[in-house]
This record gives structure tokens, C-alpha cells and sequence, in this order.
């Protein structure tokens, strides 16, 4: 099986799909590898970060690379979970009435600045995101598989937003921040081709059956009894740390397994290396932390350093 999967590996088009991003969304590469190994370990993904930095676009970008239905929701204060999962219609002719689906019946779901709306029209996307179906006027509705959600957030300190619940982030397997580009590449970027004409110009180049077929494999990635004791010193050191109002979940120490079994799949491997697991958990771990400090990118970033240094590598 692994050497089935070493073959595989080797003739992947992943690193087509990274490159051809890259040529979209300028000096961001981790971030971009991050965002396709979200979706390669079937997460969602949440990008915090100020207006104007490139977001949107990404969901966009890999909405066209990987061959996926798209949908935009753009959420609001007054935004109702009907807007997102659609609504029945009477139709007079038929005396019946009809369900018309909403948005969240796409491959990829980008719900733009997501903490716009209220909790209850947050809520709507809880059941999709988790178990990949909607419950609208008691009938449960499949999504098409696959399915993702990838969420942009503000700021917590702009005006207008609301926090997310805990539920809810624990939702997303990753929470990533773009950032300010380099001097050279914002340049670049100035000069160059608006990048809606560079979405427009793009072709597909995974699709979605490869795709989940690249999904198999990385649950595939061998993870040996030495990474697993790591994985778990992880999460029983943020149980014990009085650092943290809460230690992370059994839900957060599989979703770090499979992040990092899809960023070794990234690199060609078919086993996982304890760097593997250091390079995904900043983005998979911090969320789901409560310390009671900094909640801006830089307390993210501090958060993940305390746990990386604080555990022995095996």
C-alpha cells in the first residue's frame, strides 16, 4: 500500500496547482501550501485578517484550480440561516411547495467576513460544516461531496463584527492570516494584471474526483507510534498548562493528525515527520486556545511557540 501511494505521490499535480497560485497571490506560498493542505486533510478553513489583503481571492483562486462549484456569501447583521440553506417556495401550479437550495449547496463556500452576522445565522453553516448535510423543515438534505467552507474574518476589534463561538471555530481544521505582501511583490502586484483577470484566465487542474482521490492518499500517510505519543504530549500539555482556560480536544488532536498527514503528502512522503506536525500547528491549534491574551496573529503565533517549545520533540 505504500509503495502504491510513494507511486501516486510522485506524479501528483499538487505542486501544479501551488505554482499556479503562486503566480496569483504574490510572496504567499506557506500560506497558500497551508490553505491546499486544509482542504487535501478535508477541513475547512478560516482566514483572519484586515480588509483588502488578498482573502477573498484565495478562496476564489482555489475554487478554479481544484475544479469546484463556487459560492459567495457575503454576511451581514441582518442575514437570516435561510439566506445560507435556502428556502421553500409555494408554486400555485402544482399547489405544492418547493425547496429552493441556497449557497451552501456548492463544493467550495466562501463566507466572506463571516463574523458579520449574527450567531444564529453563524449556526446555519454548524451542521454543514461537521456533518455535510443541511436539516431544513425536517428533511435532511446530502452536500455535494466534496465539500468545503472557507470563512474570512475581520478583526475582532472592527466595528460591526461578532465573535465566534467556540463550537463553531472548532469547526475549521486551520485559521490562517495572510498578511502584508513584501515590498517587492506588492510592486509587483501594482504593476501587474488585476488579479479578477488572472482568476478569469485560470483552468482547472486537479478536479474534484482527483482531489478526493488526493484526499485518500493522505489519510493513507503512515504516522508511526513515536509521532502519535507526540501528538498526544501536545494535547495533554495544554490540558495541564494554566495557561489556557481549556486544553485541546481528542476532535483537535485528530485534525492535527490530519494536517499533518496532508502536508507530507504535499512534500512527497508517504510517512510523517515530528516537523510535519510542528509546521501545521499554529494554524490547526491556536484557535481552538483560550488564554485570555493577545487574539491578534502575533498572539496566534506566540501561542504556538510556548506548546512547540514546551514539548519535546521524539
Amino acid at each position: 500500500m505504500l509503495s502504491t501511494l510513494r507511486e501516486a505521490i510522485s506524479t501528483s499535480p499538487l505542486s501544479a496547482v501551488l505554482e499556479a497560485a503562486d503566480a496569483v497571490i504574490l510572496g504567499k506560498s506557506a500560506e497558500l501550501r497551508l490553505a491546499l493542505t486544509c482542504i487535501l486533510a478535508g477541513g475547512h478553513l478560516l482566514i483572519e485578517d484586515v480588509p483588502g489583503v488578498g482573502k477573498t481571492t484565495l478562496a476564489h483562486l482555489l475554487a478554479r484550480l481544484l475544479g469546484l462549484h463556487y459560492a459567495r456569501v457575503q454576511f451581514t447583521s441582518d442575514m437570516l440561516p435561510a439566506d445560507i440553506i435556502g428556502v421553500s417556495v409555494y408554486e400555485r401550479g402544482g399547489e405544492r411547495f418547493r425547496f429552493h437550495q441556497g449557497p451552501v449547496f456548492s463544493q467550495l463556500l466562501l463566507a466572506d467576513e463571516i463574523n458579520r452576522a449574527t450567531p444564529k445565522a453563524q449556526s446555519a453553516l454548524l451542521e454543514a460544516m461537521e456533518e455535510r448535510q443541511v436539516t431544513a423543515e425536517g428533511e435532511t438534505r446530502a452536500l455535494p461531496e466534496p465539500f468545503f467552507v472557507i470563512a474570512t474574518q475581520n478583526p475582532t476589534y472592527q466595528i460591526g463584527t461578532y465573535p465566534l463561538p467556540e463550537s463553531q471555530l472548532d469547526r475549521f481544521l486551520m485559521r490562517i492570516a495572510l498578511g502584508y505582501p513584501a515590498a517587492e511583490q506588492e510592486k509587483a502586484l501594482l504593476a501587474g494584471t488585476d488579479r479578477r483577470h488572472l482568476l478569469a484566465e485560470l483552468a482547472p487542474v486537479l478536479g474534484p474526483r482527483a482531489l478526493i482521490v488526493a484526499q485518500k492518499q493522505a489519510e493513507l500517510v503512515h504516522a508511526a507510534p513515536a509521532i502519535i505519543d507526540y501528538v498526544h504530549a501536545v494535547l495533554s500539555f495544554t490540558r495541564t498548562s494554566e495557561r489556557f482556560q481549556h486544553g485541546l480536544s481528542p476532535r483537535a488532536g485528530l485534525a492535527l493528525v490530519r494536517a499533518a498527514k496532508a502536508w507530507a503528502l504535499m512534500a512527497g512522503r508517504a510517512y510523517l515527520l515530528p516537523e510535519d506536525v510542528r509546521t501545521v500547528l499554529p494554524a490547526v491549534v491556536s484557535h481552538r486556545l483560550i488564554s485570555g491574551n493577545d487574539d491578534s496573529p502575533n498572539g496566534h503565533a506566540e501561542i504556538a511557540n510556548y506548546i512547540l517549545s514546551a514539548v519535546p520533540v521524539p
